[in-house]
């Protein structure tokens, strides 16, 4: 298990995106929509890991209305996987709260599930796994 990706969720994901060029100090490798979560993901590599911003692609999505009731800032950290559907079994045998019954379809190319933050001191957690 290592880390995938930080995910910041913002309200505006063009000046978010020059933001993070200037202190990442490079360009964005990768930009995606996920029509399903209603948002735009922009990705910078940062070595073994990267860093994903969420903007919204609608006021109703998840990220617009935890922009709303918490503000810009730390969405979630995601630890890639071999077996997400162990891992999952896993941590419910462990009593974590498990947000998705199923990993579902995420950006770029993995399967995602996450973990409730109140298990976690307050933090979402991803799990994901590269399809195959």
């Amino acid at each position: 298990m290592r880390i995938d990706h930080i995910g910041i969720a913002v309200k505006d994901l063009k000046s978010a995106t020059e933001v993070y060029s200037k202190i990442l100090n490079t360009s964005p490798t990768k930009t995606e929509t996920v029509e399903s979560e209603k948002v735009e993901t922009v990705f910078f590599e940062t070595g073994e890991s990267k860093v994903e911003l969420l903007g919204p692609t609608s006021d109703d999505s998840v990220i617009a209305k935890y922009v709303a009731k918490k503000g810009e800032g730390m969405h979630h950290v995601a630890f890639e996987v071999d077996d997400i559907h162990a891992e999952l079994d896993r941590l419910r045998t462990e009593g974590f709260t498990i947000l998705n019954e199923q990993p579902k379809d995420g950006a770029d190319n993995k399967l995602v599930a996450f973990v409730h933050p109140k298990d976690n001191h307050g933090v979402l957690v991803e799990l994901c796994q590269s399809k195959k």
